[in-house]
């Protein structure tokens, strides 16, 4: 059977076969999606794709239907559900060809941020429409990013004008690190960054070059990531199929209109 809900009504539980997931539970896991446009929503949906998941588990046999559902069973549970190929080789090289810049050693960026950082008290729509209006003034002021920089950043280098010093790989948040290294503009970047703490406007004032690393070095790690790609997409493939032969009521979740994963 498909159930395809197309409208949520937030003020009502979640139903998943006929399993209720409470608003309380709901509010709860709210916490954790705090950097989500719509966090109740997000929660909501979580919450469904854990239900999914361990009702499959049970029906797997793989725990009873009063057990807990953790990662190791989730673990076991993709391992028959989603059977997914090893990178080879070849794969791992070509990524590394596609990908040189991202296998440097030594390779500096100086750089400065103002932080607009995201808290309950402030809706998050209206802290990116500030951090937009921000970025837009300083593009055309340039010279003002430091005074801007003292006054509105919400973090501790605001002190000295947004500096962050110089920073390596591995320094910064994922998504900050792959805005600074992954392009070669200089200057104020033209986009906001975001990353977990929230809104980011970047300047780059100076780029070291690094050292290419050798692909033997690396191709262990490329592995390990290439799999762990894979994985993701085909979980998230694998839980609109589950939710397209599932009950759902107020999911907030798309099922699949076809088969996706065999």
């Amino acid at each position: 059977m498909n159930a395809v809900v197309q409208s949520v009504e937030d003020n009502q539980p979640a139903r998943v076969n006929g399993v209720e997931i409470s608003l309380e539970a709901i509010a709860s896991e709210s916490r954790h999606h705090a950097d989500n446009p719509d966090p109740s929503r997000a929660a909501r949906r979580a919450l469904v794709v854990h239900e999914l998941l361990r009702q499959r588990a049970v029906a797997c046999g793989l725990i009873d239907p009063d057990a807990g559902f953790g990662d190791d069973t989730l673990d076991a549970l993709l391992a028959r559900e989603v059977p997914l190929p090893e990178p080879t080789r070849d794969d791992c090289a070509r990524y590394y060809e596609q990908h040189r810049s991202r296998f440097m050693r030594d390779e500096l960026v100086c750089a400065s941020h103002i932080l607009f950082a995201i808290t309950d008290r402030v809706p998050l729509a209206l802290l990116r429409n500030k951090a937009e209006d921000t970025l837009n003034h300083l593009l055309n002021a340039p010279a003002t990013f430091e005074p801007v920089a003292r006054d509105l950043s919400n973090c501790p280098s605001a002190g000295v004008g947004g500096s962050l010093g110089q920073l390596a790989r591995g320094d910064t948040a994922p998504e900050f690190e792959a805005a600074i290294f992954e392009a070669s503009d200089r200057g104020i970047l033209p986009r906001l960054v975001r990353t977990r703490f929230g809104f980011h406007i970047v300047r780059i004032e100076q780029r070291v070059p690094g050292v290419a690393i050798a692909f033997n070095e690396v191709a262990d790690n490329i592995a390990q990531f290439l799999a762990a790609r894979v994985r993701h997409k085909a979980s998230q493939q694998y839980v609109l199929i589950l939710a397209s032969a599932a009950v759902l009521e107020n999911a907030a979740i798309e099922p699949a209109s076809s088969p996706l994963v065999q």
